[in-house]
């Protein structure tokens, strides 16, 4: 994309940023149909609907756990920057969030979110959440708000060049066709089952897809179409952020992984996850997740991942390192 393009685009989002401003986080979903009320996103009803017990201190409740038995991350994230979200005025944008995970999250109770005013300026906002679970912290967050501001300063990558997500299967589709083959394995039947079984509240189309019978090195680098199931509409873009902080943790430390395919996980936790809000988007539209892991080591892995628009325009990035603790294993019985 040349760049007069990108400042053309970029100038209509901050303009579809503007006269979204208006809408509150509470509400920001209420423009789907009444007709079709089933159809809004499980992220915005449940997941990222924060409970207010008090001023700045909200609890969240859980959607999906992970097999691991341990909170998803980025359902930490995102609650954290909806709770932060609700302490600014209208007229800012979230436009990053740095968290350190500090302790394993407790699936069996809720979170407490606790926020900090700590700067309102004129350009800026920044809070501080701390989510609690039995007292002690299991994240810190500090995020950053702003106001839109015009600039002659533009530029971006350019957006891969990859199949469109009409052309491809989404992860379910995938495993069904695995599944199909009657000389798989029974405890790959058992695995790939497992995965279906997992209600998930994002829909994924790798533009690669793994192969489930050869376990091969490949370059730590991924592609996926991603967005939220259901509907969420215009909306508030404060809302699309923090479903996309949601999204953007999902298989994301796993990049480290693909050169590895003799080695299992034994233990495998986010340290720290960075994100940038770059451009407008809608979090329920398809979006292009690039990941790519450009270091390993010390038992820790390192990634980075841009989320593009399907117009190009880069959306969001994210960084996040974690603990990566395997073993080797025999081969494949798949």
């Amino acid at each position: 994309m040349a760049a007069t393009e990108v400042m053309a685009v970029c100038a209509a989002g901050q303009r579809m940023l503007s006269s979204g401003s208006a809408n509150s986080l509470e509400n920001a979903s209420e423009s789907l149909s009444e007709d079709n009320p089933d159809l809004r996103s499980v992220l915005v009803t449940s997941i990222l609907n924060l409970e207010k017990l008090d001023t700045d201190l909200h609890r969240g409740t859980h959607h999906w756990v992970p097999r691991s038995q341990r909170l998803f991350g980025g359902q930490i994230v995102g609650q954290a920057l909806v709770a932060a979200a609700k302490s600014v005025s209208e007229d800012v944008f979230a436009h990053s969030l740095h968290c350190y995970f500090v302790r394993a999250g407790d699936p069996k109770v809720p979170v407490l979110y606790q926020v900090d005013r700590t700067r309102d300026g004129k350009s800026f906002s920044v809070r501080s959440v701390k989510a609690i679970q039995h007292g002690q912290p299991i994240l810190i967050c500090q995020a950053s708000f702003h106001t839109q501001q015009p600039s002659p300063l533009q530029h971006q990558f350019t957006m891969p060049n990859v199949p469109p997500p009409e052309e491809l299967l989404t992860i379910e589709e995938l495993i069904h066709r695995y599944l199909s083959n009657p000389d798989l394995a029974e405890n790959a039947k058992l695995g790939l089952n497992k995965i279906l079984a997992d209600e998930v509240p994002i829909e994924i189309k790798p533009v690669n897809p793994p192969d489930f019978y050869k376990r091969v090195a490949v370059e730590p680098k991924k592609l996926f179409w991603v967005r939220a199931k259901g509907y969420i509409g215009e909306g508030n873009m404060k809302l699309h952020c923090c479903v996309a902080a949601y999204v953007s943790d999902y298989a994301f430390l796993g990049t480290a992984l693909l050169p590895y395919p003799g080695y299992r996980v034994q233990f495998l936790a986010s340290l720290d996850h960075a994100m940038w809000f770059h451009n407008p988007f809608r979090a329920d539209h398809w979006m292009l997740y690039e990941c790519e892991s450009p270091w390993a080591g010390g038992s820790r892995g390192f990634v980075h991942g841009r989320l593009w628009r399907r117009d190009g325009v880069l959306a969001a990035s994210c960084t996040q390192e974690g603990v990566l603790r395997v073993r080797a294993v025999a081969q494949s019985n798949l």
